[in-house]
């Protein structure tokens, strides 16, 4: 009964937030936009946890550096959008071109200020990156990005693409990794959604200057570290490792290989 209440709460919630912003989106600047999207979120983060039952605990604020700086954050749920815009009066985000599918939510991203990128990645997604994480940059917005690039399961990761990297190369920004265990509650996309008390940690930030390398191999084995703890601590099971999938991209090209070589 908890999960149809929130879901219904979701839908409706989305579709008057989301119409509301669309208007908004047709003033001039993104102020008006903004302040609904903030409500928007908010509501639906009282919505997790009057209705679903999820509520949440925010851990390692105290280790977020000043002015602006890059989050990249761990995926296993719909939700992990809320929770994290939750904590932010201004936050930009990276998205995947997907989204503008969506009637009218193409507007309001753009009026957002969101960094939409082809969700196939290459150089068109490093320069869409490239080209709108700047104008972030200059206007001393936080960036949320997930590194992984999929939506993944509890125990599951994919490969940690370089996007994140480049940003934070080309604008010489500090990388926060965030961990949760939210995917556990709200389970990717799920209807169903399981009540209890989900966490948020952010972690300490990444140094500048790292190599491309060194820079990824950091950032996932702290997110995924982390992530694993935060799995056990709400199960009371022992930390796992996650198991490595292939993204869709790496699928299509290994069925590619396989089709050349047959």
């Amino acid at each position: 009964m908890r999960s149809f209440a929130f879901n219904v709460a979701y839908w409706l919630l989305s579709i008057v937030y989301a119409s509301a912003a669309a208007f908004a989106a047709l003033t001039p600047g993104r102020g008006a936009t903004s302040w609904i999207i903030r409500r928007y979120v908010k509501r639906m983060v009282q919505a997790m946890r009057l209705l679903a039952g999820i509520s949440l605990q925010v851990r390692g604020r105290e280790r977020l550096p000043a002015g602006a700086f890059i989050i990249a954050s761990k995926h296993q749920s719909w939700g992990d959008g809320f929770a994290t815009y939750d904590q932010f009066d201004d936050l930009a985000f990276v998205t995947g071109d997907h989204l503008e599918k969506f009637p009218l939510l193409g507007t309001v991203l753009r009026k957002l200020g969101a960094i939409v990128v082809n969700n196939c990645g290459g150089r068109e997604a490093r320069d869409s990156l490239k080209q709108s994480g700047a104008t972030a940059h200059a206007a001393g917005r936080k960036i949320l990005i997930y590194p992984e690039g999929n939506l993944a399961k509890v125990g599951e990761k994919f490969r940690y693409r370089s996007g994140v990297w480049h940003m934070y190369r080309d604008f010489d920004m500090r990388v926060v990794p965030l961990a949760t265990n939210l995917g556990l509650f709200w389970p990717q996309e799920a209807f169903r959604k399981n009540p209890g008390v989900a966490t948020l940690e952010f972690l300490d930030p990444l140094p500048t200057g790292l190599g491309k390398e060194e820079f990824l191999a950091r950032l996932e084995a702290a997110v995924e570290g982390k992530t694993a703890e935060l799995i056990a601590e709400a199960t009371g099971r022992p930390a796992a490792p996650a198991v490595r999938m292939l993204a869709p991209d790496e699928v299509a090209r290994a069925a590619k290989l396989a089709a050349a070589t047959a």
